[in-house]
């Protein structure tokens, strides 16, 4: 069978010398396999895109984790200060953070076993990313989530 570019925990790393996907494929098969999101930035206050984007993918089936040590609790939802205090599987790495922290975040993502990183809008960095795929990770940059599910999986207007 033909590696897909996206692995599950089941299925040995993809390689980087693999052929990826194109964009649109591969982020259509990670928002139906992977259902668990660690939401690196996600801000207590409601005003915040993190804030609703985090809502909004909770009410399409998704499990929100939010990632912030300056809070106790987001959306209802016990807050941990980085990847590694998080108790259980982490499947997509979602980044509301500036570029310069992306580096540090994507090395937790590879120790906690994360298999996708998604940096939202805005956010790039070609060397994290670089290692990320190297480690075995599917890699989005500079698209938002909540845009692209609702492009691909509904029907009427957000």
């Amino acid at each position: 069978m033909a590696s897909t570019g996206v692995h599950d925990r089941w299925a040995a790393p993809a390689r980087a010398e693999e052929v990826p996907l194109s964009p649109s494929e591969g982020i259509t098969e990670i928002l139906e396999r992977y259902r668990i999101l660690a939401v690196v930035g996600l801000s207590p206050k409601p005003s915040r895109p993190s804030h609703g984007v985090s809502a909004y993918m909770r009410s399409r089936g998704y499990r929100v984790i939010p990632v912030n040590p300056a809070a106790e609790s987001i959306l209802d939802e016990h807050c941990y200060a980085s990847l590694d205090g998080i108790p259980e599987v982490v499947e997509v790495v979602v980044i509301f953070r500036r570029p310069e922290f992306v580096p540090a975040i994507v090395e937790e993502a590879i120790r906690v076993g994360a298999k996708v990183i998604w940096m939202q809008e805005g956010i790039r960095h070609e060397q994290a990313a670089r290692r990320a795929r190297e480690a075995g990770l599917v890699v989005v940059e500079d698209r938002c989530i909540l845009k692209e599910h609702a492009k691909r999986f509904l029907t009427e207007g957000i």
